[in-house]
């Protein structure tokens, strides 16, 4: 008799410690970027915001932003 099987190729295979990991890390990410490229378009650093909107680096950078490079309101 046959029987079909779904094939989730790796993901199947995933050890589930991974996703308490990963999910907390996008999260961490997506909040700093969000914050880093509103500040940049408010300030019309576009050169910034392209650079934020394009590397990952898990908040390395939009943080790196944020502490020294970000126009200062006086």
């Amino acid at each position: 008799m046959f029987t079909w099987k779904m094939n989730y190729g790796v993901w199947d295979k995933v050890p589930i410690y991974f996703w308490w990991v990963m999910i907390p890390l996008l999260v961490w990410e997506v909040v700093w970027k969000g914050i880093a490229l509103w500040k940049s378009s408010r300030n019309a650093q576009k050169g910034w915001f392209v650079a934020l909107l394009i590397v990952n680096s898990m908040g390395i950078l939009p943080i790196i932003y944020l502490a020294f490079f970000q126009k200062r309101k006086k």
